[in-house]
């Protein structure tokens, strides 16, 4: 007998242990017992580091937490309002088939809803999520968009919220979490929270404008309403003409390329026939606008401006401005005030932290760049709702699967 036999043999055990210990509690309805499936109960006992009181405890809560949000009664109906806004919904499956989640939840939402509402729609998404998963895919990736906040404490709220209920009844289902562009004072909030929240190794705060300029791939073509939404130079025929334009002060330039990503030039560079200030060439260049010589120079005489700025006197001749001292020995730098620091005096100098946070980012930077183009990609409403399999997709009609392409599907 092998070791993976063995070990097989011993997880089975711990699986029928939990069991026994459930039904010993109390007995189980039919759909209690569909959902403590051998893999449910390794997940738990995964969760609690193979103790089998502490997972049949955990698990005989979520049963019952299970019950009293009535997730077996949740419908894509009670959801209408979300579903046309797209405040919750499942973007595609990565390349391992894990589905993507996404929230793009408003602050104002928590006003007009309550907890048990948006618990009951955290747990819908999270429920269609699991049944789109393929067989051996027990894991699922959140992104959080945390643009739509303007309070730090608000969205602080709501993340933990939602971390709490899938770390509580959803225990090892959590791949990565994403939070994308959070407000200024939630890093500060984070790092205080953090240490307490139990999924906040797989925890992230990434920036959408880091990879902006990384986009590897033309995604958006093959949806429709993606492409509907760029903008086509030929579909108007626009009048102005394409050239330079110059005033007194200024000259503004419209480059004939109508494709190009900044098709304007504003120069600084004084066109006029009359310029302000010294007309005659200088080895700095030509006359540019500057508060020296268009504003103090705009009502001096004609012989002031013709002469050279470094040929004019001080502003009190009696008062000599100090010389710089010359260098003795011409190559000779000046030394410090103080010497540099050795190693034996201070290590710490040469053990800095910037490579290791420059390390993290790059490794967060390097575990979103997969997810970024769903969190791009625009929302479908026709297209999520056809991810939800039965009773979750309520009443209305569902489109069926063969007749979407495979790029729709993922």
């Amino acid at each position: 007998m092998g070791k993976k036999e063995q070990s097989t043999q011993k997880a089975n055990k711990r699986v029928e242990a939990v069991l026994q210990l459930l039904r010993k509690q109390g007995p189980l309805s039919m759909k209690q017992e569909k959902f403590c499936n051998n893999g449910c109960v390794e997940r738990f006992l995964r969760a609690k580091g193979d103790n089998v009181k502490k997972a049949a405890k955990s698990l005989r809560a979520c049963l019952s937490w299970r019950e009293s949000v009535g997730t077996e009664n949740l419908i894509a109906d009670e959801f209408s309002a979300e579903l046309t806004d797209g405040v919750a919904y499942v973007a595609g499956h990565d390349d391992q088939s894990r589905p993507v989640v996404i929230f793009r939840i408003r602050q104002d939402y928590q006003k007009f809803h309550s907890q048990k509402q948006f618990t009951r729609l955290l747990v819908f998404t999270l429920e269609v999520a699991i049944a789109t998963m393929p067989k051996k895919v027990e894991q699922f990736v959140l992104l959080f968009d945390a643009s739509l906040f303007r309070s730090a404490s608000a969205f602080m709220n709501f993340l933990l919220s939602s971390l709490k209920v899938v770390a509580d009844y959803y225990p090892s289902r959590l791949f990565k979490a994403f939070v994308i562009d959070p407000p200024s004072l939630f890093s500060y909030l984070w790092k205080g929270v953090r240490p307490f929240v139990e999924l906040s190794t797989v925890t992230m705060v990434v920036s959408s404008l880091d990879f902006e300029d990384s986009l590897e791939f033309d995604d958006f073509t093959s949806y429709p309403r993606a492409a509907s939404l760029r903008f086509d130079p030929s579909s108007i025929k626009s009048t102005a003409k394409v050239g330079s334009c110059s005033s007194s002060r200024f000259s503004f330039t419209v480059s004939p390329h109508i494709d190009s990503l900044k098709p304007w030039y504003l120069s600084l560079t004084d066109t006029s026939a009359s310029k302000v200030g010294p007309t005659s060439p200088s080895p700095l260049g030509p006359s540019l606008i500057s508060p020296l010589n268009a504003r103090s120079l705009s009502f001096a005489s004609p012989i002031a401006r013709s002469t050279p700025i470094s040929a004019r006197k001080s502003l009190f001749p009696s008062t000599p401005l100090p010389q710089r001292p010359t260098k003795v020995g011409g190559a000779g730098a000046s030394n410090p005030r103080t010497s540099r620091p050795s190693f034996l005096q201070s290590p710490a100098l040469f053990f800095r932290r910037e490579s290791h946070v420059s390390s993290k980012t790059q490794n967060t930077r390097e575990s979103f760049s997969p997810f970024f183009k769903f969190y791009r990609r625009p929302y479908d409403e026709m297209i999520y709702r056809s991810k939800m399999r039965p009773p979750l997709g309520g009443l209305i009609s569902i489109v069926k699967r063969r007749h979407m392409s495979v790029s729709q599907r993922f």
